[in-house]
């Protein structure tokens, strides 16, 4: 294991995007942060620059606004990155599937994707245990 990995293991920061949410997927991730899920004891920690970022978390469904905005943040970010989409929105639209406003492709077609997790919204210890495998995968 290289020593960039070992380091990525131990402390994964995560810049979370909003790609016109309907905010559940949001509210589920600020409780992560609580101390009833308290996600820093896995080293995994919410930044407030994609630059900073080794994942980048995305909600929502990609609307024609949003899609150059997502594409030019995964450009401005420091590579290796890893991208989660969150809650069944990111996969195929749910509720917004046939918006007029929706990009027409699920997130994977704009950005490249390593990891989904479903739900609507998803459960903390979903995402919690999908952000752990993630983190499994790189060793």
């Amino acid at each position: 294991m290289s020593l960039y990995t070992k380091i990525l293991t131990k402390s994964l920061w995560v810049f979370h995007v909003s790609v016109s949410p309907c905010n559940n997927c949001d509210i589920e991730i600020l409780d992560l942060i609580t101390p009833a899920y308290d996600i820093e004891r896995f080293g995994i920690k919410l930044v407030g620059s994609v630059r900073h970022a080794d994942v980048l978390l995305c909600t929502g469904v990609v609307n024609h606004k949003v899609a150059p905005r997502l594409r030019q943040l995964y450009e401005q970010a420091a590579k290796p990155i890893f991208v989660v989409g969150i809650g069944t929105c990111t996969v195929g639209g749910a509720t917004f599937k046939k918006s007029y406003n929706r990009a027409g492709a699920p997130l994977d077609k704009i950005i490249p994707v390593d990891a989904f997790i479903p739900g609507c919204p998803p459960k903390p210890e979903a995402m919690i245990d999908g952000l752990v495998k993630l983190i499994g995968t790189l060793t």
